[in-house]
């Protein structure tokens, strides 16, 4: 284990800077954290419990291009927009998003593999941060993630005037090699292993310490689905998205074209939630016509049918930013109880 003390991290990011495009929780004027490039003018964040957004935007991202068209007469000539091939550093990811992946993996890495969120993941190396300040409506202990030990290449603790760094894969390997002497050796851990065990005391008396999902909901899917709970919560749903795009593992899109100039379209791949009024419509319109249809189909994906189709792995990690971030309180654990109590599942 290496580290290096706080005053030298900016030299750490100039270091990671030149090894690729780095990625890093940075407070905005409005005092919002969240993943932003690094730059001089920039305020780095890193002690911030966690972001406003997931860092799933570096992989898939909001927004982006996939396809330009042009047409002149009966010719039609296309250029395919492929992702950049740069490589991109991600400084900062807690234990929590870090999981988040592997649930995105099993969407886009099935056959057909997604080409675009691949490259991303190919060309990028994610450096976690163990957890120190748990909030209230973290839950990441009922998926069995240790909040002090993200899954990515490298894992990295602060503890008081240092930060700890560990490679884990050979990615992180070969990053911690470039770095050269601006890392040193840790000798003493100690203090990440006190850390670590402070966290995990404030995790136990949190309030949604011994809140876990039911793992019966997935084998009683018509019971679930046909339960009366969604009529008692889903008439005060705002549909107003918030929960699926602050979400790190929500994963619908749709595809737009828009004409650009004469003869000349281009092709859009952006986020998109089974919330919304106009999701999946067709020709004949929107097979989920009401908010009830709706707001079930959201939890049901999260509760049932993805972990029906993954070997019981919930859509879900625990981050707790729907619990902060919902207009009216509602979220996937109140969800989850309320079915936990129903009579009829």
């Amino acid at each position: 284990m290496y580290k290096i003390s706080k005053e030298n991290l900016p030299k750490l990011y100039a270091a990671l800077s030149e090894q690729g495009k780095l990625l890093l929780p940075c407070k905005n004027k409005a005092g919002k954290v969240d993943f932003a490039p690094y730059g001089e003018s920039v305020e780095v964040a890193l002690e911030a419990p966690l972001t406003s957004s997931s860092a799933k935007d570096v992989f898939f991202p909001q927004v982006e291009q996939l396809l330009k068209f042009q047409v002149e007469g009966k010719k039609l000539s296309m250029e395919q927009i492929l992702p950049s091939e740069e490589a991109v550093i991600v400084l900062g990811v807690r234990a929590c998003d870090a999981r988040s992946f592997d649930i995105l993996d099993r969407v886009f890495l099935k056959e057909p593999v997604d080409s675009y969120y691949k490259a991303r993941r190919e060309h990028t190396v994610l450096i976690g941060m163990g957890c120190s300040e748990p909030e209230e409506t973290c839950f990441c202990h009922a998926f069995g993630i240790d909040a002090t030990k993200p899954e990515t290449d490298v894992q990295t603790w602060l503890v008081e005037d240092d930060l700890f760094w560990q490679a884990v894969t050979p990615k992180g390997e070969e990053l911690t090699a470039k770095l050269g002497a601006l890392l040193e050796e840790a000798g003493d851990t100690s203090a990440v292993e006190e850390q670590a065990n402070m966290t995990q005391k404030i995790l136990s008396v949190l309030p949604l310490h011994g809140f876990k999902f039911n793992d019966k909901l997935p084998a009683n899917e018509l019971k679930v689905f046909n339960s009366k709970v969604w009529e008692k919560l889903a008439p005060a749903c705002l549909s107003c998205c918030t929960c699926t795009y602050v979400c790190p593992t929500c994963h619908c899109y749709d595809i737009r074209d828009y004409e650009v100039g004469e003869g000349k379209t281009e092709r859009f791949r952006c986020w998109d939630s089974c919330m919304a009024s106009d999701f999946t419509k067709m020709a004949h319109g929107n097979p989920r016509k009401s908010r009830l249809e709706r707001f079930r189909q959201r939890y049901m994906h999260k509760l049932v049918y993805y972990p029906e189709n993954n070997d019981g792995i919930y859509s879900c990690v625990g981050c707790g930013r729907c619990l902060q971030k919902c207009p009216v309180n509602l979220n996937i654990v109140k969800v989850a109880k309320a079915l936990e109590v129903s009579d009829d599942v």
